[in-house]
């Protein structure tokens, strides 16, 4: 039984983090799975959107408690390999927004610590009704520091900032608020309501959404005339494509685009 399983469907793959068990925590064997069919993916355009999802009854419980406790019985106490660790989960991170197809969160149960941080770091999150979030490491001493990063990036300072000290969670009336998550479904729609996003957007110009992704993360941290220099250079760069000009035709003339990419 693999521990990440992958479906393919109209461009769209679907992960799904199969260790219910141990509540899908990112474990080394789960953050490895995770990056190589991450890699995997940067390199297949014929895939044009991605979901994430959770086996069980929990999206992701965050990282695994054991195998950091084992992780101690190093001569260095665990420095090294804690080290190495967050590094590699900072690596699956990194590369879900690196990658050139938007990604879509499904949780549902819970979504905690370095879970939260799974769910913040994706582009578009839609949640079963009821899902739990937290950054609750400071529960039992260890301040959810790395998960903090994408969690600060989504939702206001002062409510991430709550969250990280009280260790209280929020459901998904308050994660919508906030703007972790896009919307709440019932759980028993969560994996159609999640297709039909990913549907979407996968009809849309592969190479479109994939420079608009990029461009989306680059320009959010300019200054605000840099920003504006930027995307009108990414504008232009996207109007001399062969497939834009023949979706403008396209719409001018009330037919289906004949796009070729």
């Amino acid at each position: 039984m693999a521990i990440l399983e992958r479906t393919d469907k109209d461009g769209v793959a679907h992960l799904r983090m199969n260790a219910p068990e141990r509540l899908n925590a990112l474990s080394d064997a789960m953050l490895a799975a995770l990056r190589a069919e991450l890699e995997t993916l940067s390199n297949q355009p014929q895939i044009r959107a991605v979901i994430l999802s959770g086996a069980g009854k929990a999206f992701c419980a965050g990282h695994d408690l054991k195998e950091m406790t084992a992780g101690r019985q190093a001569e260095d106490g665990g420095k090294a390999y804690f080290k190495d660790l967050f590094q590699r989960c900072t690596a699956v991170m990194l590369a879900i927004r690196a990658l050139p197809q938007p990604v879509i969160a499904a949780p549902h149960g819970i979504a905690t610590a370095a879970g939260c941080q799974l769910v913040a770091s994706c582009d578009l999150a839609l949640a079963a009704t009821g899902t739990r979030f937290g950054v609750n490491g400071v529960n039992i001493g260890l301040f959810c520091s790395t998960p903090m990063v994408a969690l600060s990036r989504n939702i206001p300072r002062k409510q991430a900032f709550e969250m990280l000290t009280t260790g209280s969670f929020i459901d998904t009336d308050r994660a919508v608020e906030l703007g972790l998550i896009n919307r709440a479904v019932p759980a028993e729609q969560l994996e159609a309501e999640a297709e039909a996003l990913a549907e979407t957007i996968a009809a849309k110009l592969g190479a479109a959404v994939r420079i608009g992704k990029q461009a989306f993360y680059n320009q959010i941290e300019m200054p605000l005339e840099q920003a504006y220099a930027y995307t009108g250079d990414v504008m232009v760069e996207n109007m001399l494509w062969r497939d834009t000009e023949e979706g403008i035709s396209a719409f001018i003339e009330k037919r289906p685009p004949d796009w070729q990419q």
